[in-house]
């Protein structure tokens, strides 16, 4: 074993220094370090990110109640190293000297919020600042429509229950104040010591309560499997920022969805470029397996030797590859410092065991085949050399590429179905190929005769290399492929979430206005230059009945204990309004819109698809709502689809005006307001006091950062990817370098110009990048349509732009690649070209 250990190192030095490694250890290298810094880069980003996001629910995790918890269950979250810290909140009348409003109490403790800051203002809708102080008993901290509502200034005192609190600060903001435009009655915060005083949380009363942890990730799960067997889901819920379904809640699991297929889009990258590389390294080495056979080495020698080697590349390759992984991403970050927030004091194992992982996996799965074909390299090839090897099944070299490829996808992700579009776009992609490639012989046949041109030996060389092409043609296929569902996926994505806050997204709304009050304003803006997003009248009704067959209309535990009777309800009570405009950012998917209503037909009513579905709501039905004292049908004859990622009131009923024209509505509306006229809210609000605002600009802010950090970190996993492929496309052009050096020697001995040559080496290049761009084009839809649909829940769309777009770049990038990696040879004289190949 000794003596073969020294030959297989001898072996590898001699071939180090040739250069003959240079190709395997760069794709093991890139492998690896692709695997490593996408990988370590994701996960400190997604950290950073759920990180900063969790100040939008004041902690990283929450638990909801309608009951007081086991006073043991946070004495238990202390015992597991967590900060705890707890919010009640109720709905409950807040009374000046002489005005009252409804108020949405949050009573805290001092350890509240645990991420994110209370922000307060000096004066009412003032500029906000984040405080560190806590509120003293005896005080309050309101909202500024407060002050609007309650004609009341600092120091003055409130009443609220039974006690009497002075307010002290301006409340500007909370962390987990939500982003509903509905139910947005102003916050009045107040100190939790306080709340029994005020007896305003007796029976009858709503009373939500909210506990707040924070720890380290592996702290928190431990906790919630030791508490999960204690909660009843019908009074608990345990959220973090992952369950938060709103548009930043969504945002982020988008982002961590992209690093995720990105990272997979990179070990498959890796994976082709070793693969590439093993093959070349074994037809590279039938000589040498032979001539040693031909000396009376054993094949257990032979197979030692080289899977000593194919180790010692390994080793090499993934220290190397480890090293590059972590400075490429290190310097990124360094980079990036200031626009992303990425911690480099946060180190993360798994990253590092599943580039490691991925290097081994590849480096010996994807050489298997070519070690096998090496090893089968029969003694005779030294005196006859068009042997090359007695292994001629491919079906073992696509099962175990297969198998890797697959494995590595779905050890990484974890996610069965992102790993099964992935490779069944590529299946469908080489089936394609395999057919494309018959109809280029077939080409090649009919143009590759006739007279020595450029393009005929193009055509000829095509025919001739069928077997090669084909592998080539594939590789540079599904590469591009990979590289366009990055591209494209970005792109998409982005510009969702740009269309999803363009400039000029209202930053105000304003709820609770009546009809005399929205002619008022509308005058009142239009003086003012300030213009506000349409008006909606809303109504609040209870959904009652389907075809008249009663629904359960429950909104409470208690009201659902006394009616279990009846279909599925809402379980809330529903906002309602009217129109025959249909509203931006919504999709009829069936039926016609109300405007093709007809007097005499009955009254139409449009609702939003999802709840249909869950509801067993169809066309045609007629459904009944409970409005104050009156009772409203109306028949569904629409069904919509709604972006609820926009920030503008959006609706699940959308009714024709004749059905509430007995009804006096209020509006909702929302206007934008810059920063610099902040100041004047207080001055156009105040003729329309009774009007309730609310100001969302600094959620938007908050959103928008957010964005911004994602999409920036989205550009430079593009860029890695990016240079991955390239990598890849230069490893399989150097595949073909020996097969190359024979063709030219004979094209340069019979005579060919050496323009002709390198004009239809770069055409042959040219051919096969159109064809591989055109196929990745058209996988890449398919690709993405099952991304986006069964994934990132997006909405697909056919990209016929790169239909052009990669077919060009292909043809231009292959050619350009083809022509650097021949450039050598191909300024060889035929002297210099017969040398090289003995």
């Amino acid at each position: 074993m000794s003596m073969v250990f020294q030959l297989a190192w001898r072996l590898f030095k001699h071939e180090a220094k040739r250069g003959e490694l240079t190709i395997i250890l760069l794709a093991i290298v890139l492998s690896v370090a692709s695997v490593l810094s996408l990988s370590l880069f994701s996960e400190r980003l997604q950290g950073a990110l759920t990180d900063r996001s969790a100040e939008f629910i004041a902690a990283d995790r929450q638990l909801r109640s309608r009951t007081p918890v086991d006073e043991s269950w946070v004495v238990k979250a202390s015992e597991f190293g967590l900060e705890t810290a707890y919010q009640v909140s109720t709905r409950s009348m807040v009374f000046g000297d002489d005005e009252l409003a409804l108020s949405d109490l949050r009573a805290v403790d001092s350890d509240y919020p645990l991420k994110g800051a209370i922000k307060v203002t000096d004066r009412a809708f003032g500029v906000p600042e984040a405080t560190s102080d806590s509120l003293e008993p005896g005080e309050v901290w309101l909202d500024s429509r407060m002050f609007q509502l309650l004609q009341i200034e600092l120091g003055d005192s409130v009443d609220i229950g039974d006690s009497s609190f002075t307010v002290t600060r301006v409340l500007s903001e909370i962390p987990d104040a939500g982003f509903s435009v509905f139910n947005t009655d102003p916050i009045a915060l107040m100190s939790a010591e306080d709340l029994p005083k005020t007896n305003i949380t007796g029976p009858g009363s709503r009373v939500s309560y909210k506990y707040y942890f924070t720890g380290d990730s592996s702290d928190l799960d431990e906790y919630y499997d030791w508490l999960r067997p204690q909660l009843d889901r019908e009074i608990h819920r345990w959220t973090s920022i992952e369950d938060d379904d709103s548009a930043i809640g969504r945002s982020i699991a988008r982002a961590e969805q992209y690093f995720l297929l990105a990272s997979l889009l990179a070990i498959v990258l890796a994976a082709v470029s070793i693969a590439v590389a093993a093959q070349r390294y074994s037809q590279r080495h039938f000589d040498p397996v032979a001539i040693m056979k031909t000396l009376g080495a054993g094949k257990k020698m032979v197979q030692r030797i080289y899977l000593l080697q194919i180790c010692f590349i390994t080793i090499l390759g993934i220290i190397l590859g480890v090293i590059t992984g972590f400075l490429l991403q290190q310097g990124v970050v360094h980079l990036l410092a200031g626009t992303v927030e990425v911690s480099l004091d946060v180190w993360h194992w798994r990253p590092l065991a599943i580039a490691v992982f991925t290097g081994v996996v590849c480096a010996v799965l994807f050489s298997l085949y070519p070690l096998l074909q090496l090893f089968s390299v029969p003694p005779l090839r030294v005196l006859r050399r068009d042997i090359n090897t007695t292994l001629s099944s491919k079906a073992l070299q696509f099962a175990t590429s297969g198998i890797a490829v697959f494995l590595l996808m779905w050890i990484y992700s974890q996610d069965l179905l992102i790993s099964a579009i992935l490779f069944v776009s590529g299946i469908i992609l080489v089936a394609l190929l395999l057919g494309v490639t018959n109809v280029l012989i077939m080409v090649g046949r009919r143009l590759g005769s006739g007279s020595m041109g450029a393009w005929t030996l193009a055509w000829a060389r095509i025919r001739r290399r069928a077997m090669g092409n084909s592998v080539q043609l594939i590789s540079f296929a599904i590469t591009i492929m990979l590289l366009l569902v990055v591209l494209v996926m970005r792109n998409d994505m982005v510009k969702q979430w740009r269309d999803q806050l363009p400039e000029g997204t209202p930053n105000y709304f304003l709820s609770n206005v009546t009809e005399t009050q929205r002619l008022g304003l509308i005058e009142h803006f239009d003086k003012n230059n300030v213009e506000s997003d349409g008006y909606y009248p809303v109504a609040r009704g209870r959904f009652v009945a389907i075809n008249d067959e009663k629904i359960r209309t429950e909104v409470t535990k208690e009201e659902r204990d006394a009616t279990d009777d009846g279909r599925q309800g809402l379980g809330r009570e529903a906002n309602l309004t009217w129109s025959t405009t249909l509203q931006t950012g919504n999709k009829i998917l069936e039926g016609e819109w109300l405007d093709v209503w007809e007097e005499g037909d009955p009254v139409p009513l449009s609702i939003e698809a999802e709840v249909a579905e869950r509801l067993e709501i169809e066309l045609g039905d007629v459904l009944t709502f409970n409005i104050g004292s009156e009772v409203v049908s109306a028949t569904v004859t629409s069904l919509r689809e709604v972006n609820w990622q926009t920030m503008q009131p959006n609706f699940f009923f959308v009714l024709h005006p004749k059905a509430m024209e007995n009804f006096s509505p209020t509006y909702i509306t929302s206007f934008h307001l810059d920063e610099e006229r902040k100041p004047e809210i207080t001055k156009l609000m105040a003729p329309f006091a009774s009007v309730t605002l609310f100001d969302v600009d600094a959620r938007i802010n908050q959103l928008r950062e957010i964005i911004d950090q994602v999409s920036m970190a989205v550009e430079f996993i593009l860029i890695l990817v990016l240079l991955a492929g390239a990598l890849v496309l230069i490893a399989q052009v150097q595949a073909s370098m020996d097969e190359r050096l024979q063709e030219l020697a004979i094209l340069r001995t019979l005579g060919a110009k050496g323009w002709t040559i390198r004009f239809s080496v770069i055409n042959e290049f040219i051919i096969i990048g159109l064809v591989a761009g055109l196929m990745a084009a058209i996988s890449n839809e398919f690709s993405l349509y099952m991304l986006q649909t069964k994934v990132f829940q997006m909405e697909a769309s056919l990209h016929l732009s790169y239909w052009l777009i990669a077919p060009a770049v292909g043809a231009v990038t292959v050619g350009i690649l083809g022509a650097i990696g021949c450039w050598r040879l191909l300024s060889l004289n035929t002297g210099e070209l017969l040398r090289k190949m003995v």
